[in-house]
């Protein structure tokens, strides 16, 4: 079988939307907004179009990964400028083979090329550490409220970025979604049913969980 990664194409966009809705549809909600977030990310000023990859097998796109703008800000107001990304997509029936992993080295491979010293992303710990990624706890890098929840995930691209000073996380708000917007744009597409998983509980579990 033939795989590569490329950077993603306008032709696409279609199919990249597509095969997001389908990897994560009742995986953390019944429904998803992932896919809308897809659709609207890229004309959003912080959207990073560099580090817009998919990957193909035999000729055909199969997963892609997505790039925004983060900063950091210290106690003192410093800020630099990180990356964030997300969503990883992977098409069902392609899914636990190391596609997504290879697409998330890759590219952030390519970021650290580009000057950014750090990702700082929102998941599971069990899909991320495995790539070098670990409590953001261990770099005291933060929300603005001083919590660390448990999915928040840092990793230094270039070494010594954190520097030990505690950092404040800010993302791009084009990350922050209106579930009724995303909820009436999947309305538009081809019906899928919307119903409950366990990974919906297991979501709730760890998007309120926090590291003291």
């Amino acid at each position: 079988m033939s795989f590569i990664i490329r950077q993603e194409r306008e032709e696409d966009r279609e199919r990249v939307e597509r095969i997001t809705r389908e990897a994560f549809y009742n995986l953390y909600m019944p429904g998803c907004v992932e896919h809308y977030l897809v659709h609207i990310m890229r004309d959003h000023q912080d959207f990073i179009p560099s580090l817009a990859y998919v990957c193909e097998l035999d000729g055909e796109v199969i997963g892609s990964i997505m790039y925004t703008k983060a900063w950091l800000s210290d106690d003192s107001g410093h800020e630099k400028e990180i990356v964030t990304f997300g969503p990883v997509s992977v098409a069902p029936g392609h899914q636990r083979r190391g596609y997504g992993s290879q697409l998330i080295a890759h590219s952030l491979s390519r970021a650290s090329e580009l000057g950014y010293g750090a990702a700082v992303i929102f998941g599971s710990p069990s899909n991320y550490i495995g790539l070098g990624f670990v409590s953001s706890r261990r770099f005291s890098v933060s929300l603005p409220d001083g919590r660390y929840p448990a999915a928040m995930l840092a990793k230094e691209l270039r070494d010594g970025v954190f520097d030990g000073r505690h950092w404040i996380y800010r993302g791009s708000p084009v990350m922050d979604i209106s579930t009724d917007d995303a909820m009436r744009y999947d309305d538009t597409l081809e019906r899928l049913d919307r119903g409950y998983r366990p990974s919906q509980e297991e979501f709730y579990i760890m998007s309120h969980s926090y590291i003291e």
